[in-house]
Formats: C-alpha cells, sequence, structure tokens
C-alpha cells in the first residue's frame, strides 16, 4: 500500500506540516524507519529518536512537533491515529483458488523429502526446506519459509510471511503470527483494534508446544531465538524476544515487548508484565508472577495473594524490609536481656 501524506491527513484526521505529496509505503520504528516509511511519537521518552529520524513523516502531538525534523502529521492523540493507520498498511492471506493450492502443494512436494498430508492450505510464496514434514489440516500462509528437517505437526497454523528456522518442531494447534492483543481508546471509551504489520522469528532447533500462541510484532517482529524449548499452551505477545536456549513451560503468559535472555528458565503458569527485561540465566519458578526487570543471574519467587492494588503496595513494601526488621528485634531483646 502506499499513501500521500494528504491521504493520510484526512484518514487520521491530522494537520499536515510537509510535503502534501510525499508518498510512503509503511510503518516503521523512528529508529529504523526509511524516507519511504511513517513513524510516530507518543512522549518525550523518544526525543532523541524523533530529533534523528529518518522517517518520511511522523505522527506526534502538538507538543513534540518542534522536535521533528521531517513531515508531521499533527494529532491530539497519537497512538488512537497510529491504530487508525495500520489497517490502511496491513496486508491479509490473499484468496487462492483450490486448484492453485494443489498447484502449490504439488510445487513443494517435488522437495528431496518433503512431506504434506491431506487437507492442507499451502498460500503463494512459501518456501519449505527439505526433509521438513507437514501434517494434515495445516495452514501455512502466503509468503512463510520453513527450514529443513523441520516437523509441522497437525492443525498448526503458521501466518502470512512468518519464518521458520531449520530442525524445528511445532506441536499440534499452534498458532504462529496471530494478531497482537494492541488496542487504543477512541473519545467514546470504546477500543480500536491496531492492526500488527510485523512478523514472527522463529531460530532454529526450536520447540513449540501444543496449543501455543506466538504473536506477530506491532511494528517490528517478535523473535524466538535458536534452541527455545516452549511448552504446551503458552502464550507469547507481540514483540517480545526470547534469547537462544530459554524453556519455558506450560501455560506461561509474556506480556508484550518483553525481552527474555539466553539460558533462563521459566516455570508453569508464570505471568510476565510487558515492556520488561530479563537476563541471562534466570531461573524463575512456577506460578509467580514477574512484575519487574530481572538484572542479575539467579533463582526468583514471586508469591503474593489477590488484594486491593493499594494494600499491595504497602505489603510489597514491608515484605522487602521484613529480613532487616528481625534483625533488629533480634538486637533489641538481646540487649533486653
Amino acid at each position: 500500500m502506499k499513501l500521500s501524506l494528504k491521504e493520510i491527513s484526512k484518514l487520521i484526521e491530522a494537520s499536515l506540516e510537509g510535503d502534501l505529496s510525499k508518498e510512503v509505503v509503511g510503518f516503521n520504528t523512528l529508529e529504523d524507519a526509511t524516507s519511504e516509511q511513517i513513524s510516530y511519537a507518543v512522549s518525550t521518552k523518544y526525543l532523541e529518536s524523533l530529533a534523528n529520524t529518518n522517517a518520511g513523516a511522523v505522527i506526534v502531538d502538538s507538543s513534540l512537533k518542534k522536535y521533528c525534523s521531517t513531515n508531521k502529521l499533527i494529532v491530539e492523540d497519537t497512538y488512537l491515529a497510529f491504530a487508525k493507520l495500520t489497517h490502511h498498511f496491513k496486508e491479509y492471506q490473499s484468496i487462492i483458488s483450490i486448484n492453485d493450492i494443489q498447484l502449490n502443494i504439488d510445487k513443494i512436494s517435488s522437495i528431496e523429502g518433503v512431506s504434506i498430508y491431506p487437507g492442507c492450505f499451502i498460500g503463494k510464496d512459501v518456501i519449505i526446506g527439505k526433509n521438513t514434514t507437514i501434517e494434515a489440516n495445516c495452514v501455512i500462509e502466503d509468503g512463510v519459509h520453513i527450514g529443513e528437517n523441520s516437523h509441522i505437526f497437525s492443525n498448526v497454523v503458521i501466518q502470512k510471511n512468518c519464518q521458520i528456522g531449520n530442525n524445528c518442531i511445532i506441536s499440534p494447534g499452534s498458532i504462529i503470527g496471530s494478531e497482537g492483543f494492541g488496542n487504543a481508546r477512541t473519545n467514546d471509551k470504546n477500543w480500536l483494534a491496531i492492526a500488527h504489520l510485523g512478523n514472527v522469528q522463529i531460530g532454529n532447533n526450536v520447540s513449540i508446544g501444543a496449543n501455543t500462541t506466538i504473536d506477530r510484532g506491532t511494528i517490528k517482529d517478535t523473535e524466538i531465538h535458536n534452541g527455545v524449548k516452549i511448552d504446551n499452551l503458552v502464550h507469547i505477545a507481540h514483540n517480545v524476544i526470547i534469547g537462544e536456549n530459554t524453556a519455558i513451560a506450560a501455560k506461561t503468559g509474556i506480556a508484550g515487548t518483553t525481552i527474555i535472555g539466553k539460558r533462563c528458565m521459566i516455570g508453569g503458569m508464570v505471568g510476565i508484565v510487558g515492556h520488561l527485561t530479563i537476563t541471562d540465566d534466570v531461573v524463575i519458578n512456577a506460578t509467580s508472577t514477574v512484575n519487574r526487570s530481572i538484572n542479575k543471574p539467579g533463582v526468583y519467587t514471586g508469591f503474593v495473594p489477590l488484594m486491593y492494588h493499594s494494600e499491595w503496595k504497602k505489603v510489597g513494601m514491608w515484605i522487602t524490609k521484613l529480613d532487616k526488621i528481625a534483625t533488629s528485634l533480634k538486637i533489641k531483646l538481646k540487649n533486653i536481656k
């Protein structure tokens, strides 16, 4: 999709300062955008990136426009405007006839060692490496690449443009590249879904358990690096990055834009809050909640009963001081004696 800034300004109800005829072909981050792409900035946190961006245009509010040296689309609610515009750059699976699907299957099945079971849907421009098996009723959408010696079990969906490496196992019912959970509030307090424009990149020697979902990135890709082992019923949200040889047990949920390091071990039913960073060689025990970044390797556990947040903050503060309180009491009792 190619849109002029004049067209975009109408779509998102923006005032434009710059070249009305300038055309862009998609979104990217402030850091990575080219002159043919558009980006957005939502707060002063991004001032340096905003000042140095190569983007052809940036969506900003009036408080940030002075820091932007390229074409500016000025709006009241930057995040809402971004959400509206993503839908105009989203590419969906093309409609393919039954005959074309069969032609795609026949073409790929001719590759050495490739097996495609009955009931599969294979889209356009799919690449599958030799000795890879696609079991029954799988959906492999346009532009997907799957490496050599991989095994995709039945009823797996790999959505548009996702990349799977060599020697990978994806168990039944898993979905790779599902739409991320991102929404913006409208002025009347309804939710507007963001169309996720990134993909999923999965490295080599990765195994993914049954009924696990891995969401595509919002703009950049969700990344699962080499050697990662993921159990059943795990949810990995948009823009998550998981480092090499990390293992994640069943029913864990990892919220968006979290970065997990190498060789970590995450127990079952762990909940990890979004926008955190977990360093290498961290062990998180089962059912823990991770609500802050972890900067040092080690074994971590977090169990706190459900309560009002205002009470939880007080409890958390006292828990962190219990050791000092106990030491202080011992000293006082000793002095009394």
